[in-house]
């Protein structure tokens, strides 16, 4: 999440944003009644306007545009690399996401009917896409329409291909093109897959190796540290769709969760077992 906040930051330059570590100050977390991490609590005047528990991105982006749009705050403009011109930006844009369109507002609040038919185009098709908002950059809004030789928004690219408008998207969809043409989104269950299998051994845990968010995360890390068992990590309280979906895919409410080559070994009290046997250990070694 540190890397969505310092995004946010750089967003809206006129919203401040405060990280306080729940554990560190007892008093802050029982005045706002934190009981699980992360949780954002958006103040005005020093009330409570506003709050969300979990580390749930798009809907952390939605409220804090949301509030910042109340208040009369927009997003700053996409930051600039120094030095760079606008051809450059504009090419490094238009390669920053597999499907990237360029429309008026945002996926979850479009400004103009143009925009909304295409969101809701991508989204029939359950591809994965990002988008950019160009009314919050007029350097991109009028250089994209040069770059692109098209006059109008939205406009969509395609691996830094430009496909066209939502007239081209939807002439496309009629046709049959649109849809093979644009990387699906993937399921839970299969980013699940993925995520067990990135990595020989992974343990998905609250917080990191390096700084633990539970007392059973930190007890398995130090016994696995200990034991010279080396291995991945993956932070549930950094994505809350994980976080909860694991629950049900491998049939175990808890964490920390340990696999090994895409197997469920457990959480504390049997890898606790596993090691004490030694069992544990001729597997990390395929021994």
């Amino acid at each position: 999440m540190n890397g969505v906040l310092d995004a946010l930051n750089n967003e809206y330059l006129k919203v401040t944003f405060i990280k306080v570590e729940a554990e560190s100050f007892p008093d802050i977390s029982e005045r706002y009644s934190i009981s699980a991490v992360p949780t954002f609590v958006f103040t005005k005047g020093g009330q409570v306007v506003e709050r969300l528990d979990g580390a749930n991105v798009p809907e952390l982006r939605k409220r804090i545009g949301q509030l910042a749009s109340s208040l009369g705050v927009v997003a700053s403009p996409a930051p600039q690399v120094p030095g760079e011109d606008l051809d450059t930006r504009l090419k490094r844009l238009t390669t920053s996401a597999p499907v990237i369109l360029f429309m008026k507002g945002t996926a979850d609040e479009p400004r103009c009917g143009f925009s909304r038919q295409a969101i809701a185009l991508l989204r029939e098709h359950n591809s994965a896409f990002s988008t950019f908002n160009i009314l919050t950059d007029n350097d991109v809004r009028q250089g994209l329409k040069k770059f692109s030789d098209w006059p109008t928004y939205p406009q969509l690219y395609v691996n830094g291909e430009f496909f066209g408008g939502i007239d081209v998207m939807k002439e496309m969809d009629k046709e049959g093109e649109l849809g093979p043409q644009l990387p699906k989104a993937k399921s839970l269950e299969e980013r699940l897959k993925e995520l067990i299998n990135r990595s020989p051994i992974i343990l998905f845990m609250k917080g990191c190796p390096e700084t633990p968010r539970c007392g059973f995360s930190r007890t398995i890390t130090q016994l696995l540290s200990d034991s010279n068992i080396k291995f991945d990590s993956f932070d549930i309280l950094e994505d809350e769709e994980v976080r909860q979906g694991l629950k049900t895919f491998s049939d175990w409410p808890t964490y920390p969760q340990l696999y090994i080559k895409g197997e469920l070994m457990g959480g504390l009290e049997i890898v606790k077992e596993m090691l004490a046997s030694g069992e544990l250990q001729k597997m990390a070694t395929g021994s």
